[in-house]
């Protein structure tokens, strides 16, 4: 077991306090600390020892990743770990699925598009289903709402210009979102503008109507919040259509392929297939490109975005429907050990207290990295702490 040293990512909408405070290091801190990567993904690996991971990893993927995980997954880490600190919202977005990420990869690799241009959709031919766990209070659109609550959302609003875009939504539980969404996220300035003011009205009026449901009015309150921070934007559109979600710290979300949807504010863990694919469709300065949103968008709805837990190994397994990666989440008390005996590789990732592992210390906000030819290896914690452990 190793020290693991994450690799900053300083995107625009972090946070300058939570990291810096789950880590007990000043805040605010300099820059936005947007994420914080405990893994092998080439455009940020972290290090052990002063060395890349995805290196360290390359040096020998049968000791590094065990037989079972190489045979699966190849000569990579198949998963990404980490912390994720949301001050204003995420870009709306999607990640594709396994066979669009090979596809899109092999086609802008072909059209000659450096992997750091800003106009580059696929960094890497992979998927990205991903879980998100709170650790503070984590705020999310997370999925198509049900068709039944958005069409009664849309008559809640009472938007007359509205209206006009709510025949497009299906009926009697038959179809998807795929007419109403690709309208609205194409529409021209001018259209666009209209309908964002009327809503914007609709939407005012209702927050102040205590009479409607809570998730009405937290929706409203969402479309007023996204507008105020990206006045006119397409995205806002976009999330009239989706499930607000608010997780309490140890409560999880679980967003496959195709699933759109966008974070609010919040700190939480963050576990993924190892990519960095992301099709924009709003909400953000960088690469927009609806098309290619459209083509990856799994218009189905989603009842409940909510990841389910099992007991496993004396904590709590996330239940995923993965084969890239595993989630369990540990709380110990004073001088409680954890016994890791995976036949794979495994991150730890310790968000509360501090825990004794091998010769050193992993305090909160830090990680280390186990690699499969380990073997079974110890954790004690020092006083009541709380751990992630990520394996395959």
């Amino acid at each position: 077991m190793e020290h693991l040293e994450g690799a900053l990512r300083p995107y625009p909408w972090g946070s300058r306090t939570l990291i810096p405070q789950l880590r007990g290091e000043p805040s605010p801190s300099q820059q936005p600390q947007a994420e914080l990567w405990f893994g092998a993904h080439p455009a940020a690996p972290a290090t052990v020892d002063g060395r890349g991971l995805d290196a360290a990893i390359a040096d020998d993927p049968a000791a590094a990743l065990g037989a079972r995980v190489q045979k699966q997954h190849g000569d990579q880490l198949p998963f990404l770990v980490k912390l994720l600190a949301a001050a204003a919202p995420l870009s709306i977005q999607a990640h594709p699925s396994l066979e669009q990420a090979q596809e899109g990869y092999a086609r802008e690799n072909a059209e000659g598009i450096e992997l750091n241009s800003p106009n580059r959709n696929y960094k890497d031919p992979n998927h990205k289903p991903e879980l998100i766990v709170a650790l503070t209070q984590f705020r999310a659109l997370a999925g198509f709402r049900p068709v039944e609550d958005t069409a009664a959302f849309f008559a809640a609003l009472g938007s007359p210009e509205l209206d006009r875009y709510a025949t497009l939504l299906p009926t009697e539980g038959e179809g998807d979102l795929r007419a109403l969404f690709t309208t609205l996220i194409s529409l021209p300035h001018q259209p666009r503008t209209e309908l964002i003011s009327s809503v914007e009205r609709a939407a005012r009026n209702l927050v102040d109507d205590p009479s409607h449901p809570a998730w009405m009015l937290e929706s409203a309150g969402v479309f007023l919040e996204l507008n105020e921070a990206y006045p006119g934007d397409v995205g806002v559109l976009a999330a009239l259509l989706l499930n607000v979600l608010t997780l309490e710290p140890g409560e999880a979300a679980f967003l496959r392929a195709g699933q759109l949807h966008a974070y609010l504010s919040g700190l939480g863990v963050e576990v993924m297939a190892n990519s960095d694919n992301v099709l924009r469709g709003g909400l953000t300065t960088k690469h927009v490109d609806v098309p290619e949103l459209v083509r990856v968008l799994d218009f189905s709805t989603l009842e409940n975005p909510r990841a389910a837990t099992a007991p496993s190994h004396g904590g709590v397994e996330f239940q995923l429907p993965v084969d890239s990666f595993a989630v369990r989440m540990h709380t110990l008390d004073h001088g409680e050990a954890l016994h890791l005996d995976d036949d794979g590789p495994a991150i730890v990732l310790c968000t509360s207290g501090t825990v004794r592992a091998g010769d050193f210390t992993l305090t909160q906000g830090h990680a280390a990295w186990v690699p499969a030819n380990e073997g079974t290896s110890e954790l004690i914690a020092d006083g009541a702490a709380e751990v992630f452990v990520a394996t395959v």
